[in-house]
């Protein structure tokens, strides 16, 4: 199955990315996902589920390590493995 997560963390900071945010960044980033979109107002990642979700647990451990007051995030089945794009089988 493949899956597709959006989050933001909180407090935001307009003028500089909080170290919460960057780390949460770098954990995706880091991961080995297959897509991931970073930006100011939310971030995105898509991988097969395994991966997706060994990246949300580290993401939610590391951002709220890292001083994250709230952390919001969806996840979405867009798939099968090895199959891409939203609603592919």
């Amino acid at each position: 199955m493949r899956l597709r997560v959006e989050f933001t963390t909180e407090p935001f900071d307009l003028d500089e990315a909080p170290g919460h945010a960057v780390v949460a960044r770098e954990v995706v980033q880091a991961a080995g996902l297959d897509a991931v979109d970073v930006g100011p107002f939310g971030n995105t990642a898509e991988g097969d589920a395994d991966v997706v979700l060994s990246a949300v647990d580290a993401l939610l451990r590391r951002s709220l390590e890292a001083g994250a007051t709230r952390v919001s995030l969806q996840v979405n089945v867009i798939g099968e493995p090895g199959t891409t794009g939203e609603g592919a089988a």
